[in-house]
Parts: C-alpha cells; structure tokens; sequence
C-alpha cells in the first residue's frame, strides 16, 4: 500500500451487483467480466469493481500523481474489492498481497481493443496480419504499455489469460467477448516480454486444459508448452538487394538447387549427440558450407513450434512461432537476413493439412471441433493420429492463410513447401470404403481445401511477389503448377514423386539386371513438361529401415559409389528443378536420424569427398550452364538422342538453353567401360567433355575421352554427326560444343 493516509470508509452498498453475478464470478463462470469490472456509472459518481483472490488490500490512486482516491471495501465474495469514486479518473490499483505490494492499471478500466474491420476480416477468413494483430501483442493503450490479448473461442463459456503474473487463477483476468465475432479480447498492463501464458476456457462441458495460443509468436521451450509474449518491435532487414531480384532468381527459368536440413541434426556442438547450434550459431556454420557446395536455397524441415521433436516439425502448433529449440523470432529473423546477403534463398516446409491431438493445442479448441471436422471420417488422419484442419471454416481458412503470409512477409521467406497435398485433396486419402465422406456432389474432392490451396497461391503471388509455393503431391493431379485462372491449383513447383521412385528402383538393382527396368530412367520424361517440376531425393528416403542413399546402391564399395555418383550426375542434367537431403550430397553411410549430427569424419575418406567434389561442381556446372536449367519445364529443352539401348543401360540426351545450344549428356549404369560408342550430335567441329563423374578428383577410374572429341561427318541416332565415345564405368559425361 502507498504511505498516503485515507480516512475510514464505511461499507459500500453495491447493490446493483446481485449476489448471482458475484458467486459467478467467484466461480469463475462469468461470461462478461466487463458489465461487473472496471469503473461503472453509479448515480452521480463512479464505483469501481476488481475481483482480486488472495489479496489482503487494494487501493485506488490517481494514474498520474499518484495521490489516492479510494481504499476499496470488500464485497459481496471473497476477493471482490468495491470502491465508490465522486467522478469518473485514471486510477491504478496498488495491490497488497502475501507476497508484497504490485501497483498497475486495472485491466477491465480500457475500453474495445479490436476494431470493428479486424474482427469482421478474420470471421470472413480475409485477415491477413493475425500474426501482427490476434495472440499476445505488446502495444501501448491510453498511455500504458502491456499486452493485448486476442483469441477465437466463439464456443466458450469464458476465456481468461493465465501465467505466473495471476498464480494461473483463471477467476483473475476472464477476458471480453466481442459481440457476433466469436472473439475474446483483453489488455493487460506491464506484462513483460518473455512473459509465459496460457488460456483458460471454460467450454459448455466445464474448463477444458489450458490451451496454449493459436497465433502466439514465440513459446516455451519444449517440453513445456506455454505460450510466451515476443518481442515484436520490427526487425531491421539488410537484404534489400536479394529482395529486389528475387523474381529473378526464383523464376522457372533460374537455377534452383535446393540443400534441404534438419536444423537440429545438421551439425552440433560437441560432435553426435552436442548441443544444437541456435540461428546465429548455425548461419555461421552452414551459410559458407552452402555457398561452397553451390546451392543456390536451402530448404528447412518444418521449424513452426512442435511439442514432440521425433516428428520433425511434421506435427506443429505455434503456426505462427519460429520454434524455440533455436533461439528468439529474432534470431530466426537474423539466419534468414543472412542467407539473403550470402544469396541463398530460404525454403520452409510448412503443414497446413493437419495438426497434433496434444490437449494443450488445437485439438477441441473451444471444447468443440472448432479447427477441425467433427466426423473422423473428415477430421482424423488414422496414419498420422492427427486432426485435420477443417479449412471451409471462414476463420480456419484465413487462421492458416495469414500463418503463411506470415512466414512470407514477417520474416522474408522465399518459399513455402506444402506439406502432404495429396491427403489434403481427396477425402478418401489412405481410407478404407465406408470410411470417409463424400462432397456434396458425392465425389472425393475435398473442394474446400482446393479452393483453400487455389487461394493461397493467389495471394502469395500477388502479395510476396517473387515467392514460391511447392507442393508435394504424389498423385496424378492434373494442373498443380497450372494457374489458377486456367483451373488449376497455382503452385510454382511440384516435387516429382513419381520420377523419384521411378529411379531410385531403378539404381537400387543390379546393374545386371537393370537392362529389364530401362523404362523406369525414361518414362518421366513422358509426363516432363506437364507441370513445373523439381526433383526430390528428400529426408524421406534416408528413414524408416530405407537406408542412406549409399547404402541403397549395389556392388561393392566402389561401385556403390561410382552408382551414387552416376544417380547424382544424372539428376542434375535430367529436366527439373533440384532438391537433396543433407547427409546424401557425401554418402553418408548411416541412415539419418534427428537425434544426432551427420557423419561428418567420413570426409577423412577420399571417397567421401570425391562425392562431395562432385555434387558442388555439378552445382556450378548447373547453374553457369543454361542449357541445363532455362529450359526444363518446356519440351524445347530436351531431345533423347539414344533412349532405347537397355542392352547397354545406356541413356544419351541434348539440352538445350533459350537459343537452342545445345549439351550433350550421355549415361553408363553399367560397371562395364563401353569403348568405341557413336552417339549421334546435331554438330560438326569439337565438342569439349565439360564433366566425367568418373574423373579421379570424384574417386573415379579416370576413363575418359582427352578433355573433348571431334565430331565425324556420320550421322546416328537421327543426327548428322557423331562422337565416337569411350564410356566410363558407371559414368555420366557432359559435352558441349566449341565455337
């Protein structure tokens, strides 16, 4: 209490709170805290109502002299604190607790917080800044520094805001339902940041866990799950010139070679099992890494805040949250500014499809199926134990496209990969007959997520120019990458699943029989140029009993290597934009796991660096030579010239750039060195070999053919010249014509 001496005050006569409204609120079941809290007209004066448990005093004095205006009387419950004001003043409340004396504005003293376009925008699903205006922002009201509170429980009883700073009494600070919206609003003054908190909600059936924040911007580290309040004061960018050309650098004519990480397991400190590097820590390991091997982006595993690491990210919550294992949103801000001045793009996966059923998510929000369906049919993936988002809810479809535009415009973010878009397209995905829902045309279509996933690339395109969106879909789909105003769904890439599994069955048999599976290395050149697509050797295929990339290879060791080497090189000048795991680009032997670094002492080895030597010069090869990357999306681009010599495994192909220059690329997948192969040129003069896959530096035989090859006026393969090749074992080369 302050030192001000306050003359006796006799008992207030509060009637015009009933004794049912004090009991409730007691109970912590009033749903309108406002109509009892905070400063009332009463007659000619002002009486003041808090509803404080556990404290021993409470007085009212002036916000800004401080001079006391009232000694608040007890009322009709313990707890309840009456006092009665001549006129209508910015008070404080000084608070005498067990504990010692707390002295602040009394929350329910502000009026509407929300205006009126924000809550109406969110409930049509058009908001798309909920992560600057809904959760827990730090902000500034009538003068007083705090937090407003925002959250959508439209089906709850009462929500409150709970943390240490109320002994998580969910009675304190019941929060304001704004009307028609569903919406639940409060101001808490001096809340610092780094401030944990959670909700409270009172749901029609009694008070449900305490549910951490849908939009809140930073959280606890796991395995604690509260909210925390962020920093939000804006971050000061330095990558104005990568921001400028990135169209340019995105564009379907750019190289893109993507390195896709686990941010946690790339390297630690200490070795296998260390601490993992925070964000700062990590962009001085990896961005030099990147630079030198040549990708051109990296591509992070889901890094939104997840309650269960083994998941990798796959099954978040904190939509809006970079997660805490690494560090602040601004540290996470500062990795990303730096990788942009360093020109490498960032890629995250994101997962609007489905959420984990952790009772202090989303699951039953409100005490309903609130971001989810409410029929499992609809609402529960029974592969993932998930739920999954009910997205033609208005406020659910904008909740995920606002988390995007998030991640795009917050943190300056050059692309989204979608996570598993074929479960989100069909709602008979991995569901046996009987066991889901059909649309309303009785179809499988989920037409709500289409029109979600329609949406979203229109707004990306048109409000983060430049940006991309990549889905992974493994079906047939027609039109991913189409536009949307010619029906289709509007992504920028695809992952190609299918040429994926196609090869990889392929390099995994025995070469000796590989000459009976010649139709898997060439059938994706049969759908090639339907849709934008880029190739994917992802954390998917290092996992679960699949083995490395290393281990998937056959022969003996040095086979297996010159095959790892010959699937890469093929990869790499095959049409399609590029993604590889980390680990893969040196033939990490272990299968990956998120618990531990890479193997990174298997670069002690020659093999292993040859590899690696490998992949970092079929980057710069990739990207210095148009041919390889201007083209890949139009049939312009590729001509086979020896497509059908499955006695050999031999595959010959031209690439070529915007001016039709051509590359020649020809591929052994046999351990056999073919000596004296003609492969036909469209050319004359001296076609220089630009790249052996089993040159020495790689760790290969050094078969070769002098650095280059004249060509001979005899024509094969349809064209009016030829090479006379000696061909490597397991081997790929690359030719390209002087003058």
């Amino acid at each position: 209490m302050t030192d001000h001496n306050t003359a006796p005050v006799a008992p207030l006569d509060d009637a015009r709170l009933s004794a049912a409204e004090a009991e409730s609120l007691a109970r912590g079941e009033h749903g309108n805290p406002f109509a009892v809290l905070g400063p009332h007209p009463d007659g000619e004066g002002v009486i003041v109502r808090a509803f404080l448990p556990n404290a021993l005093g409470v007085e009212l004095v002036d916000r800004v002299s401080g001079r006391p205006l009232a000694q608040m009387q007890p009322g009709r419950v313990p707890g309840l604190f009456v006092a009665r004001l001549e006129y209508a003043a910015p008070y404080k409340l000084v608070i005498r607790w067990p504990s010692g004396v707390q002295e602040t504005e009394d929350p329910y003293s502000f009026g509407l917080l929300l205006g009126e376009t924000d809550l109406y925008l969110f409930n049509e699903g058009r908001h798309r800044n909920l992560g600057e205006t809904f959760g827990a922002q730090r902000c500034q009201v009538d003068g007083v520094e705090g937090v407003r509170f925002a959250v959508w429980a439209p089906n709850a009883r009462r929500v409150s805001v709970v943390g240490d700073f109320n002994s998580w009494d969910g009675r304190r600070l019941p929060m304001r339902l704004r009307a028609n919206s569903g919406v639940w609003e409060l101001f808490v003054p001096r809340l610092p940041v780094g401030t944990s908190y959670k909700y409270e909600i009172l749901g029609q059936h009694g008070v449900l866990p305490l549910k951490a924040d849908p939009i809140a911007l930073a959280a606890e580290l796991p395995p604690r799950t509260a909210s925390v309040v962020a920093d939000n004061k804006p971050f000061t960018w330095h990558d104005q010139d990568w921001m400028a050309r990135r169209r340019e650098l995105q564009g379907v004519e750019a190289p893109i070679s993507v390195y896709e990480l686990h941010a946690g397991s790339w390297r630690r400190e200490g070795g296998d099992e260390g601490r993992q590097y925070n964000w700062r820590e990590l962009a001085e390991r990896l961005i030099p890494y990147v630079r030198e091997m040549g990708f051109t982006h990296i591509e992070l595993l889901p890094i939104m805040e997840h309650p269960f690491s083994g998941s990798w990210g796959y099954q978040p919550l904190g939509q809006f949250a970079p997660t805490s294992r690494f560090g602040t949103p601004a540290d996470f801000a500062a990795f990303v500014d730096a990788c942009h001045q360093a020109d490498i793009g960032v890629i995250l996966d994101w997962v609007p499809a489905h959420f984990p059923t952790d009772e202090h998510g989303l699951a039953r929000f409100d005490g309903t199926a609130l971001y989810e369906y409410e029929h499992p049919f609809e609402g529960f993936h029974q592969d993932w134990n998930t739920y999954i988002y009910n997205l033609g809810r208005h406020e659910v479809h904008g909740f995920m496209l606002a988390s995007a535009m998030h991640w795009l415009k917050h943190f300056h973010i050059d692309g989204l990969r979608v996570d598993a878009v074929a479960s989100m397209l069909y709602r008979d995905y991995s569901r046996k007959h009987g066991e889901w829902i059909p649309n309303i045309h009785g179809g499988r279509e989920n037409l709500e997520t289409i029109a979600f996933l329609r949406h979203l690339n229109e707004v990306v395109h048109e409000e983060a120019p430049g940006a991309l969106v990549i889905a992974e879909e493994s079906t047939s789909w027609p039109g991913v990458s189409a536009p949307v105003s010619e029906g289709g769904l509007g992504f920028d890439f695809k992952w190609n699943m299918g040429w994926m599994n196609d090869t990889l069955h392929y390099v995994e048999e025995d070469p000796v029989y590989r000459q009976y599976h010649h139709h898997q290395m060439t059938f994706g050149l049969v759908y090639a140029w339907s849709e934008r697509f880029m190739l994917p050797i992802s954390h998917d295929e290092v996992v679960h009993g699949k083995g490395s990339m290393i281990e998937k290879m056959p022969g003996d060791v040095w086979q297996k290597f010159a095959n790892l080497r010959t699937y890469l090189s093929f990869m790499w000048t095959h049409p399609g934009k590029k993604l590889l795991f980390m680990g893969c680009e040196f033939g990490q032997w272990r299968e990956w796991s998120h618990d531990r670094e890479l193997d990174w002492f298997l670069l002690e080895h020659g093999t292993h660096r040859g590899v690696q030597q490998l992949l970092a010069d079929l980057n710069q090869l990739y990207r210095h030579e148009p041919a390889l990357h201007e083209r890949d999306h139009l049939p312009e681009g590729f001509d086979w010239v020896v497509g059908d010599d499955n006695g050999n495994s031999v595959f010959a192909w031209l690439r070529k750039d915007a001016q039709q220059r051509p590359l020649l690329v020809i591929a052994n997948f046999t351990p056999v060195p073919r000596h004296d192969y003609r492969v036909g040129v469209p050319s004359l003069g001296h076609w220089q070999e630009i790249f052996n896959s089993d040159a020495e530096r790689y760790g290969g035989s050094n078969l070769g053919n002098g650095g280059g090859v004249n060509a001979e006026e005899i024509g094969a393969h349809g064209q009016p010249a030829s090479l006379n090749l000696q061909l490597p074992p397991l081997g790929v080369l690359v030719f390209k014509p002087q003058g």
